[in-house]
């Protein structure tokens, strides 16, 4: 008999990764959406099999039908504090009123449980929905994945490929674990497969430093790139602080500043991953960073033809 997993946040890109990645291996999906989400997204996803509830995502009572016979509901859910703390928590509490088993919460970051509150908003808002989470009826996963290795080729700035240039804060042999969206994507979905998933998974596609991210630049473009190093934690909090003062970016996902509190706790030893998951689902083709550029390069590459 085919698990049945609910995904929120399937009009986006996480969240549609995921559902393909669920129906490739055979599950029935849901979605539930706002009833004022795009209607060419919902039917994207009517066309991929998706049996899509639109439903006031304030009402626990329309959530809840969304949600009967679910094995697993899975948050893919991007936005603010009214999204990630009170639609999870609609979501949830539908879950658990369905007697849906469990929960995969909309994490899918750094391991923010080594943080402290104030280290970074964005992290403190998932701590914070875990105090509900880790209260309620039901079991719960959460998928650690670090930084989106697709981010490294344009929202991330640490490689600048027009100066040749990979720049960095603190150590340049610290390394950091990146994962593509399609391989937490995928992992997500054998996550919410398994009945016997534990609390944390934590999982990386590639461990890399600045240092390493040199050669992989200079051997993937056939540039040679150099090391720049910006300051140490210090001065980038200092950053951190002024850019607050300029800009508070309450009604911001990710103003300047939040770039700038993810990159002082990518640098952080804290960040270090002791231990991988990646083992966990074999059938994970784990894509390394070096991959992640050769794509990006031969993209660029068409461009300009």
């Amino acid at each position: 008999m085919k698990k049945i997993i609910l995904v929120a946040g399937g009009t986006g890109d996480l969240g549609g990764r995921i559902i393909r990645a669920l129906l490739a291996k055979g599950a029935d999906v849901r979605a539930v959406v706002r009833n004022e989400s795009d209607s060419e997204k919902i039917v994207n996803l009517e066309n991929l099999g998706v049996m899509v509830f639109k439903v006031n995502m304030s009402s626990v009572q329309e959530v809840e039908t969304a949600c009967e016979g679910v094995s697993c509901v899975v948050s893919a859910l991007a936005g603010l504090r009214d999204v990630i703390i009170d639609t999870q928590k609609v979501l949830l509490e539908a879950a658990v009123a369905a007697g849906v088993p469990r929960f995969i919460p909309s994490d899918y970051s750094i391991d923010f449980t080594k943080f402290s509150k104030g280290e970074n908003r964005n992290l403190d808002w998932r701590r914070e929905f875990h105090a509900f989470l880790d209260s309620s009826r039901i079991s719960a996963t959460s998928i650690l994945n670090g930084p989106f290795a697709d981010m490294l080729t344009g929202q991330m700035p640490l490689i600048n490929f027009k100066h040749k240039m990979v720049l960095y804060w603190g150590r340049a042999d610290h390394k950091i674990g990146f994962t593509t969206i399609d391989n937490t994507a995928e992992f997500t979905a054998e996550a919410a497969l398994d009945l016997t998933s534990p609390r944390f998974l934590r999982i990386a596609g590639d461990l890399i430093s600045a240092r390493h991210l040199q050669s992989i630049a200079s051997e993937v473009t056939g540039n040679k790139f150099r090391l720049f190093r910006i300051g140490g934690p210090a001065l980038l909090n200092f950053f951190i602080h002024i850019a607050r003062l300029i800009n508070r970016g309450d009604k911001e996902l990710y103003p300047a500043w939040q770039g700038m509190q993810y990159m002082h706790n990518m640098i952080d030893d804290r960040c270090t991953i002791d231990v991988l998951d990646n083992s966990r689902y074999t059938g994970v083709q784990w894509t390394p960073v070096k991959e992640v550029l050769k794509v990006y390069q031969m993209e660029q590459r068409q461009v300009e033809k």
